[in-house]
């Protein structure tokens, strides 16, 4: 977590695609169940396309986490058309980057390449999905490479933190699974069950493919035909997961010899597609920006400090620090957010957060991966990729009582871990937020 985002922070993974334009070059057409969302971009040579695996951690039960990028991440050591190490090496002659990120509700992968070579990389990433070859030898170093970087994850404090964070808001819910696996579940999971789960899931109703670039659809479109659209259409139809079957505080406090200590609680927010889902989002902003200003700057108290967002279909709201001393850093965040619950924002300083966000908006949306992603998310979770083109104006109807309203109505019943010396917390404190 990078704390120094401060009020803006919180509003740069909006699912948003240069809203203050009209979006006239995005189309969308539909193959034998897979939706094709196409933005045309002809300002550079750069060509991205995204497909988004729907389900996420939904997909998953506590003896597969990591089923689905560990299928796509042995994808690379070959497939029908370019077997053994063909996959790597022509990748690498064409200079093209391919990308997978699993999360809590899709797996995207994508590439990302210049327009002449398009066609050459669509073909590996199209056979990578519809024909993996799944060697056993090759699967086993493909797992072992998996392994030791979850191993690597957990012994740094802060993924760890973000983990056991995810866990306890989530008890007994799809977003508690790590959608990247654990070292127990990227051992346990056979080529056969990969095998089984790539015959069985990859099906043109759970996916979304996403393409933003210097590419029309005459050009693209033959090619989803010949390929990802003759996979099975499926039965899959995507819908957001319920609430957390858990709610009220909690704590998980884990000892750790640190110079430091890591705190972060989480409370539950709002479903995406919602007015309280963008109030939210800007409410965090105010609270990140406002930690920041009396936490750091003044007092000097912590280098890390922030109060995220974190977008998925069911929103969470939080609080987090790295604090030698978190009594005093705790106490302080209880202030600002009873401030924020109890008086209003100033309206202009509300109308300059949205207009340094409009700002940073057009900066943070110049690759065509990014606007790929916002238009999948609008797409997603609002039901419709124009929703894009709508955000900003939605975020500048956010007014001051709708942000001191969510932060009454969501920022309680915080559930907190804590790793690093337990002896240096008053867990009084947490029972107040």
């Amino acid at each position: 977590m990078i704390a120094r985002f401060l009020a803006i922070a919180a509003l740069c993974a909006a699912p948003t695609l240069l809203a203050a334009q009209a979006d006239t070059e995005t189309t969308s057409f539909n193959d034998n169940g897979l939706m094709v969302i196409l933005r045309r971009n002809t300002s550079n040579e750069v060509v991205s396309a995204n497909l988004f695996l729907l389900g996420g951690t939904q997909q998953l039960s506590p003896a597969t986490q990591g089923i689905e990028s560990f299928l796509l991440e042995a994808s690379e050591r070959g497939t029908r058309q370019f077997p053994g190490a063909a996959v790597r090496r022509i990748t690498a002659a064409l200079g093209s980057t391919f990308t997978i990120d699993p999360s809590a509700d899709w797996t995207a992968f994508g590439f990302t390449c210049i327009r002449t070579r398009f066609d050459s990389t669509w073909a590996i990433f199209a056979d990578r999905i519809t024909a993996p070859t799944l060697d056993s030898n090759e699967v086993e170093l493909v797992r072992a490479r998996l392994i030791t970087a979850a191993r690597g994850e957990l012994s740094d404090p802060d993924p760890l933190v973000n983990h056991l964070a995810d866990s306890l808001a989530y008890v007994g819910h799809p977003y508690s699974f790590d959608p990247t696996g654990t070292e127990s579940t990227l051992r346990s999971i056979s080529v056969s069950a990969l095998r089984r789960y790539e015959s069985t899931q990859m099906v043109t109703s759970r996916m979304l493919l996403v393409v933003v670039g210097n590419i029309d659809r005459q050009h693209l479109e033959p090619l989803v035909q010949r390929t990802l659209a003759q996979l099975p259409h499926g039965s899959y139809t995507w819908r957001a997961p319920g609430g957390p079957a858990q709610t009220g505080r909690a704590l998980v406090l884990r000892q750790a010899q640190l110079p430091t200590n890591y705190i972060l609680g989480y409370y539950v927010g709002p479903r995406a597609g919602t007015p309280d889902y963008r109030a939210l989002r800007i409410a965090t902003a105010v609270l990140s920006g406002r930690f920041f200003t009396e936490i750091r700057s003044r007092r000097n108290l912590s280098y890390e400090v922030d109060a995220p967002f974190v977008e998925r279909a069911i929103a969470n709201g939080g609080v987090y620090v790295t604090a030698v001393d978190p009594n005093t850093t705790l106490s302080l965040m209880r202030t600002e957010i009873n401030r924020l619950q109890r008086e209003l924002i100033d309206p202009t300083g509300l109308e300059r957060l949205v207009q340094q966000f409009i700002t940073d908006y057009f900066l943070k949306n110049e690759t065509d991966h990014d606007q790929a992603a916002f238009l999948a998310r609008a797409q997603i979770y609002d039901g419709d990729y124009r929703a894009a083109s709508r955000f900003v104006d939605d975020l500048r109807r956010v007014t001051p009582d709708d942000v001191r309203r969510v932060a009454v109505t969501y920022m309680h019943d915080f559930r907190f871990v804590y790793l690093g010396n337990p002896a240096a917390l008053d867990q009084s404190l947490l029972a107040q937020f």
